[in-house]
């Protein structure tokens, strides 16, 4: 695997395209927009709302990393799928995982959808923390991506795909609950947090744990997911979807939060993983605890979901061509051991 194709440069996909450029591997961006000219690789105008368009293209690379809004995955996947090519993705939509789990399963080469942030690599430390239990009771896994000042009621920026944010907070939410897989309301289940001494509240969102239920029911008798948010968020946004039906338009909500919360440049990235179990027949608890805020790459300040996201994805890849995961099938991120992915290049800015 030595030439990918990045489709939509945004600041993740451009970022993702420059690490993977650093990385030694040859890059050919696609995007209709306008894009940076300092990004070190060439730029193709292909409008993806036309998948079939990406044929020729699918046929001159190895692999295709689509940082693309999740609605136009699966066409970009079945499009690679028939090339034999290997796809990488970002998404945290059901819908399309499945899709791609169904391509897979006649794949040339590797699926590997979620590879981002949560899912990707909040599974890959969720799973390293539940290897350590002899017997694992529980797995809670809580990401929240905030601006590091945050103003108004909301206390939010979108420094996240509108599209994104909305599928979470509005999908059902699968989780493991006292040894039985379910499907749970979103934005629901709220819990205060800390973390630094910073106050937070989480709430169930969909999407986060990938296809980790499928793995652990019968071996993990509780799993959960939820999103971070300063306190207050969750109520507020109960009360835009569903008392003024906003979650009947959800185009529309998207514009609207965006137009009022727009992405901020000083932003920080919580995680908070913790796994309870026994360990020799004692019960423990084990935690991986963090904050991620900007760090400069390239020559710049690259604000923290986009280098979180950017890296997790890049790292998956790096492993690939290296050997150190499958090429072909269908990837899941709980199979990804945490230490070859934190000796990556990509991988190493989540290094304390």
């Amino acid at each position: 695997m030595k030439k990918i194709a990045v489709l939509g440069l945004g600041k993740v996909g451009a970022l993702a395209g420059q690490l993977l450029n650093d990385a030694d591997f040859e890059i050919i961006g696609v995007d209709v927009g306008p894009t940076p000219n300092d990004l070190g690789f060439d730029v193709m105008p292909v409008d993806v709302r036309h998948p079939d368009r990406l044929k020729s293209l699918f046929g001159s690379v190895e692999a295709v990393l689509s940082c693309l809004p999740f609605q136009f995955n699966a066409g970009v996947a079945e499009v690679a799928h028939d090339a034999g090519i290997h796809y990488f993705d970002l998404t945290e939509d059901v819908s399309t995982t499945r899709a791609i789990v169904e391509l897979s399963e006649t794949a040339k080469g590797l699926m590997a959808p979620q590879c981002g942030l949560a899912p990707g690599f909040a599974g890959i430390a969720g799973a390293h923390l539940i290897e350590q239990f002899d017997d694992c009771r529980a797995c809670k896994m809580r990401v929240g991506a905030l601006p590091q000042n945050p103003t108004g009621l909301m206390g939010y920026a979108f420094n996240w795909s509108p599209e994104g944010v909305v599928n979470e907070y509005l999908n059902d939410c699968e989780v493991i609950e006292c040894g039985e897989r379910k499907w749970v309301s979103p934005m629901e289940w709220r819990e205060l947090l800390y973390i630094n001494g910073v106050r937070l509240e989480a709430f169930t969102t969909s999407g986060g744990l990938g296809t980790m239920c499928e793995t652990y029911v019968g071996k993990v008798e509780n799993m959960d997911y939820k999103s971070m948010r300063y306190p207050g968020h969750m109520d507020q946004m109960n009360f835009f979807f569903h008392e003024l039906l906003m979650r009947d338009r959800r185009e529309l909500a998207g514009q609207i939060l965006v137009n009022a919360k727009p992405p901020v440049s000083d932003d920080v990235v919580y995680i908070h993983i913790s796994a309870e179990g026994k360990i020799d027949g004692r019960l423990t608890r084990k935690e991986f605890v963090r904050s991620y805020k900007p760090i400069k790459i390239a020559g710049k300040k690259r604000t923290a979901i986009a280098w979180t996201t950017a890296g997790s994805v890049v790292a998956v890849i790096e492993m690939v061509r290296d050997g150190k995961l499958p090429n072909r099938g269908f990837l899941k991120q709980e199979d990804i051991p945490v230490e070859a992915f934190l000796e990556t290049g990509a991988g190493s800015f989540y290094k304390p």
